[in-house]
């Protein structure tokens, strides 16, 4: 199924805001729905909240690709105006793109910049279709760089799946030397979500409180057609 990002942005309008929190975490009516969507995979998304927390990385790496033939068939997640807002954010010449998914931002990215694209698992068709890049195997708590290794550190549509949210910031940070560049969308946590996200960032607060900026000075948060879009520099 191809939606883009902004069509998916008003489907979870109607679930998450209209909807009353005792109909939209109903198994009665979301179950039907994942067997619908997601066939043989339903309970693996029904469980997946439940079951993160004590799986092995293996285990988790395997849920990514076991499920990678349900999940929506586009380019990427980033909608239009965050997609403009990175070009604009990203400075110096070597960028690291955690969470590169099918390589959509990295490669938008190589035209300018030396980019080095990072994922739980890369297609070894994408590393052999773009070789200008450098692609690596690791997750975002665990980044195999070596420290201030990269100019910009952009991380877009990932920090909702990890599983070790501070130690992901700060390996993040750890890679960055001049900027830090995060998306994530805005979304309500429930029990049922047609996703695989660990956590969630409703409300401009949230956001604030899990990101936890180190220094209030050169950080920006920004609603950009309902995901969350920040920016934070490094102190010198």
């Amino acid at each position: 199924m191809a939606l883009s990002r902004n069509v998916t942005r008003w489907l979870h309008v109607v679930l998450d805001q209209l909807l009353p929190p005792a109909v939209r975490d109903s198994p009665w009516l979301m179950r039907p729905a994942f067997r619908l969507l997601f066939g043989p995979h339903a309970k693996t998304f029904e469980t997946f909240k439940e079951r993160a927390a004590f799986l092995t990385d293996e285990e988790f790496r395997d849920v990514y690709a076991r499920t990678a033939e349900v999940h929506l068939e586009r380019p990427t997640d980033l909608n239009q105006a965050c997609a403009a807002a990175i070009d604009t954010a990203v400075i110096g010449p070597r960028v690291l793109d955690v969470g590169c998914g099918r390589g959509w931002l990295a490669e938008r990215l190589s035209e300018h910049h030396k980019v080095t694209g990072v994922d739980i698992h890369v297609d070894a068709a994408l590393q052999q279709r773009l070789p200008e890049i450098q692609w690596a195997e690791a997750s975002a708590e665990e980044l195999p760089f070596d420290d201030d290794a990269f100019d910009t550190v952009v991380c877009s549509h990932t920090l909702e799946h990890v599983r070790d949210l501070p130690r992901a910031l700060a390996e993040l940070r750890r890679v960055a030397r001049r900027r830090l560049v995060v998306v994530v969308p805005r979304q309500r946590p429930y029990r049922f979500t047609f996703d695989l996200h660990l956590h969630f960032f409703p409300t401009r607060g949230s956001l604030w409180l899990a990101l936890s900026p180190p220094n209030a000075e050169g950080t920006t948060l920004q609603d950009l057609d309902g995901d969350w879009f920040y920016v934070e520099d490094v102190p010198r």
